[in-house]
């Protein structure tokens, strides 16, 4: 099986993606400039290699769309090759894709829809080792009561935040001060 990588500027910085002749494998959400997006992808998938992004174009110009703001941007239909990801996970991530654009559920709820309530943490855990985020919109999945919950690509709940504002979802944030 073959990978490639490409890594591309977005509104909200340098994205990056991985593919397979089977779809998406792995996407990055921006580092702290391109060449840390480029260096987290090429630890991610070390046998891939750079290449023009013909095959995955679509993709990108609809992560940019995303990320610019543009409405009625729906990724859940992009083919995603997720042959490394364990049922549960891939349980998870197939109701995470279905949350709508400007939407969130909780991690309890998204339990639930799976058949395993009780299981809320689990799902938290899954969606932290979330392989292809946005095209798995973890950003929509808070945390009970309308807290934001966590959010393991750069920057953390800032980060989650700031995506769900430019999707129009209003979340109360106060970032953590540490002294």
């Amino acid at each position: 099986m073959t990978r490639a990588f490409a890594v591309f500027p977005t509104a909200i910085g340098a994205c990056g993606l991985a593919w397979t002749d089977r779809g998406i494998c792995g996407a990055q959400l921006p580092e702290r400039d391109a060449t840390a997006t480029r260096t987290r992808l090429m630890r991610r998938f070390p046998d891939a290699t750079e290449s023009e992004p013909r095959a995955v174009a679509a993709t990108i110009a609809a992560i940019r769309d995303l990320f610019a703001g543009v409405p009625d941007v729906d990724l859940s239909t992009l083919p995603l090759d997720l042959e490394d990801v364990s049922p549960f996970d891939c349980r998870v991530y197939e109701i995470a894709r279905r949350i709508p654009r400007g939407q969130t559920m909780t991690y309890g709820e998204i339990a639930a829809a799976i058949g395993e309530p009780g299981l809320a943490r689990a799902v938290g855990q899954a969606l932290g080792r979330n392989p292809v985020p946005p095209i798995v919109p973890c950003h929509r999945v808070i945390a009970a009561h309308g807290a934001i919950g966590g959010f393991s690509a750069h920057g953390g709940a800032a980060s989650k935040h700031r995506l769900l504002e430019i999707e129009g979802v209003r979340i109360a944030y106060t970032p953590r001060l540490f002294t």
